[in-house]
């Protein structure tokens, strides 16, 4: 029975289901991130040629079959294997769980280029005539496909949607379900994002022109956050989903909780197409924080969105010295040195990634820091070794994308 709407209602992490391009469950993932693995690797696309990139390994066969995998998409494998993995991760009697009671909500930066450049391509084959193209390709591309090739695979005949928010739609995903559950519109959430990012040639092709796509001879120091010689962004592919639920509900069947979801924000620079706002960021952080009735020095990890940009790390810093200042307090990381940029599941990826924090006391670094940018310094970055603390209780995970979109979740040990 779906409960009624408590805004107050707590929301908590019961279950997590990921693939990375450094492992493909939330163990591996963060035993690379403290051991300093990176998943980095060389890779080749059409038109584009050689370059780098973050590509996930796992097996799209565990829970799809072969006509499943080529009837839907790249991102749809990704999150229904995330999404069935958080199931299991999360102990839910699933074959007894109401399935009009679950929602899936997953963020995405872009859906449907992938599949529209291979069409075409293989298309210009039979001199474009149109009777060659795929009658997939309508429920392939459109915009609710990820959420809704994981409803039809689960079963699941609640509300299923999919936030297009750029890069700043992994958090969003998160706070989707978190609204949704307190709202009473669901009693279980699939929640996070998804990216099949690296399969389309044109966001390789659009960054290189921008000046913006990393290089380097090493594959695995090529996304370099922070570092005075970084360049640019490594395309990564990738998902995250979480099992969120009420408190109440996951204390009554015995869960294990990784995290309650503090807090949260969104709001918009409305100042460029592309380049970051560090006061709207700054604001998007506050604002997070005033809603978890904490205050900066309540924060013991920030993690930042910093994807290796001449100008993105330095505005993103201005913005984090804006809330947090000198806090001693403080420790500042960066998944997407280990992984590249998974565009719209970097959020929820690099939230599982600080998770375990909670438990073991652990802050992972940030790699491939040679030479610190001066105006990327930080009260607490932690670069190149993990840093151990006695007790880590509070973590604030920024996510920012293209078009002024920002968002922040706060997640706090319980």
């Amino acid at each position: 029975m779906i409960a009624g709407a408590d805004q107050r209602e707590r929301i908590v992490i019961t279950g997590i289901g990921l693939t990375a391009p450094n492992g493909n469950d939330l163990p591996t993932y963060r035993e690379s991130l403290l051991e300093g693995r990176s998943g980095v690797t060389p890779y080749e696309i059409r038109y584009v040629g050689k370059t780098v990139a973050g590509v996930c390994k796992f097996d799209e066969l565990r829970y799809q079959k072969r006509k499943d995998v080529r009837r839907g998409t790249r991102a749809g494998s990704v999150g229904i294997y995330c999404a069935n993995e958080a199931i299991a991760d999360s102990g839910l009697d699933w074959p007894n769980v109401d399935r009009a009671s679950v929602g899936v909500f997953v963020g995405v930066t872009e859906h449907g280029n992938v599949e529209t450049e291979n069409e075409i391509h293989e298309l210009k084959g039979f001199d474009y005539d149109t009777k060659f193209w795929s009658h997939h390709h309508n429920p392939r591309t459109v915009a609710n496909n990820p959420a809704g090739e994981i409803s039809l695979n689960l079963g699941i005949t609640g509300p299923h949607y999919t936030i297009g928010a750029a890069c700043a739609a992994g958090n969003a995903g998160i706070i989707q379900g978190t609204q949704l559950l307190r709202l009473g519109e669901c009693d279980v959430a699939l929640a996070g994002g998804v990216s099949e990012s690296i399969h389309t040639f044109g966001i390789f092709a659009s960054f290189k022109s921008q000046g913006a796509l990393a290089s380097h001879e090493d594959p695995t120091r090529a996304s370099r956050p922070f570092d005075a010689q970084r360049n640019g962004i490594v395309v990564a592919e990738g998902g995250c989903i979480y099992v969120l639920e009420r408190y109440d509900d996951a204390r009554r069947r015995g869960a294990r909780i990784y995290g309650e979801i503090a807090g949260y924000a969104m709001n918009s620079d409305a100042s460029d197409f592309v380049l970051p706002n560090p006061e709207r960021q700054a604001e998007c952080m506050a604002l997070a924080l005033r809603r978890a009735g904490m205050n900066s020095d309540d924060v013991d990890i920030v993690s930042t969105h910093a994807t290796g940009t001449a100008s993105g790390d330095v505005q993103e810093c201005q913005a984090v010295r804006r809330v947090f200042g000198a806090s001693p307090r403080i420790r500042v990381n960066n998944a997407k040195s280990f992984i590249g940029h998974s565009m719209g599941a970097a959020g929820a990826l690099e939230l599982a990634g600080n998770l375990p924090a909670f438990y073991d006391g652990a802050c992972h670094a940030t790699i491939n820091v040679d030479e610190l940018d001066p105006e990327c310094e930080l009260a607490g970055l932690v670069i190149n070794q993990p840093h151990e603390s006695s007790q880590v209780d509070v973590i604030l995970n920024n996510s920012f994308g293209m078009l002024g979109i920002n968002s922040v979740v706060i997640v706090k040990r319980v």
